[in-house]
C-alpha cells in the first residue's frame, strides 16, 4: 500500500530496505534519470532486488512535466492536445506514451490531468490540463486514457475532485473551494466520471478542501470525498493513490503516523512518500501497528490490496534487461506529435514531489 521515491540513479540501500519490506510501488523523479538505457537498467534492478512485480511510475505528462526527456519523444502539453480537439490524435499521444515508457520497465503512468483548467490565476495546473471546458477535458483526457492503457501502460486521471480552480499550490499551502455540489458535479467531476467509464487503473487525489463535501478533511484524507464519493456515488472500482504526503498541505497539519491511518481508513488504496526514508518507514510502521491495534480496519486493508494485485497482474510485466529502445523517439511518434503547432514548455511546477 505504499508508493516511494528515492534519490540516486540506481537501487539504493533505503530503496532496497523498503522493497524488502514489501513496498509495493516505485516512483521516477527527473534526479533518478541519466538516459534511456539507464532508467530501462534501473527499473531491472528494482524488480530484480525484489524478486516480485513491483508497479514503477513516472509523470509523463508532456509539456512541462515530463521526467523523461533524454532520448524521448518531445510529447505536447495537454492544452495543446486539448485545443486540437481530435480524439484520435489524443489516443495516438496514449500509445506514443505506453510505448515509450514500456520500452524502459515502466508500468504506470501519472497521467492524464483530468482538472478543467477554470481559474487563470492558478499556479500548478494551466496548461498542464485539456481546456477549460469539462466537457472537452473529458473527451480528450479519456481518448489518451484509452490510449495508454490500450498500449499496456496502466493510467492515473488526477487530482480528484478537481484542482483547476485553486488559487493555491497545494505544495505548500492547503487550498479551499467553496463551490457548492452543484458546482462540482457541472464542472469538477464530469471528466473523472468520464475516466471511470473509460476504465482508468487509476485516481490520484488532491490535497484540497472541498467545503461542500467535506468542510473538515483535505480530499485525500476524507472518507466522504473518497468513499462516499469516488467509491460509491461514482462507481470507481480501481485503485485510489494519493498525491504525495510529504507536500506541506498536508505535512504541516497532519504528522506521517496520523496521515496514513486517516488516510487508509478515509480509502485510500496507495500511500505516496516519495523523498524521505525515515517518513517512509515511519509511515509503514504506523500502518503495520494501526492493523494490529485496530485502529485501521482490516477489511479495508485487504481490499485494498486486492485492487493493487489486480492492477499490478493486469499492467506490471517482467522487466527486461537489455530491452529493444528503438521506439524512443521514433519517426513514427514525431509525426505524431508534429501534428501540434506548438508544444508549450516552461518552468516544471511539480518537479519537487509526485503530481
Amino acid at each position: 500500500m505504499f508508493a516511494v521515491g528515492f534519490d540516486d540513479k540506481m537501487v539504493t540501500p533505503a530503496l532496497g530496505k523498503l522493497l524488502d519490506r514489501g513496498v509495493g510501488a516505485v516512483a521516477l523523479f527527473s534526479r533518478n534519470v541519466e538516459s534511456p538505457e539507464q532508467v530501462a537498467r534501473l527499473c531491472f534492478d528494482i524488480q530484480k532486488h525484489a524478486g516480485r512485480p513491483v508497479l514503477i511510475a513516472v509523470d509523463q505528462e508532456g509539456g512541462r512535466v515530463a521526467r523523461l526527456r533524454n532520448g524521448f519523444t518531445a510529447i505536447p502539453s495537454m492544452r495543446a492536445v486539448g485545443a486540437s480537439g481530435d480524439e484520435t490524435l489524443a489516443h495516438s499521444i496514449g500509445k506514443v506514451l505506453a510505448a515509450e515508457l514500456r520500452a524502459v520497465n515502466i508500468s504506470m503512468d501519472f497521467a492524464p490531468v483530468m482538472d478543467v483548467d477554470s481559474n487563470p490565476a492558478n499556479p500548478v495546473i494551466g496548461d498542464r490540463s485539456f481546456g477549460a471546458d469539462p466537457a472537452l477535458v473529458a473527451r480528450m483526457g479519456s481518448a489518451l486514457i484509452k490510449g495508454l492503457q490500450a498500449g499496456g501502460v496502466a493510467a492515473c486521471a488526477k487530482h480528484f475532485p478537481g484542482h483547476g480552480d485553486t488559487s493555491k499550490d497545494s505544495h505548500f499551502d492547503l487550498p479551499s473551494l467553496p463551490h457548492p455540489a452543484a458546482r462540482l458535479e457541472k464542472i469538477e467531476l464530469p471528466p473523472f466520471a468520464a475516466a471511470i467509464e473509460a476504465d482508468v487503473a487509476a485516481i490520484m487525489t488532491a490535497h484540497i478542501v472541498f467545503d461542500a463535501i467535506d468542510p473538515e478533511n483535505p480530499a485525500t484524507l476524507s472518507p466522504a470525498v473518497l468513499t462516499d464519493l469516488l467509491r460509491e456515488q461514482l462507481k470507481f472500482a480501481g485503485v485510489i493513490l494519493s498525491d504525495a504526503l510529504e507536500m506541506r498541505a498536508i505535512a504541516d497539519r497532519f504528522a506521517i503516523e496520523e496521515t496514513v491511518i486517516r488516510g487508509a481508513n478515509a480509502g485510500l488504496d496507495v500511500l505516496a512518500i516519495c523523498e524521505n526514508p525515515d517518513l517512509q518507514n515511519r509511515a509503514i510502521d504506523a500502518l503495520s501497528a494501526g492493523l494490529r491495534s485496530g485502529k485501521v480496519v482490516e477489511e479495508i486493508v485487504y481490499n485494498a490490496n486486492v485492487r493493487i494485485e489486480r492492477l499490478v497482474r493486469q499492467y506490471v510485466r517482467p522487466a527486461v534487461e537489455n530491452p529493444d529502445l528503438s521506439v524512443l523517439n521514433s519517426a513514427e511518434h514525431r509525426a505524431i506529435v508534429e501534428q501540434f503547432s506548438s508544444v508549450p514548455v516552461g518552468p516544471d511546477p511539480t518537479e519537487r514531489s509526485i503530481t
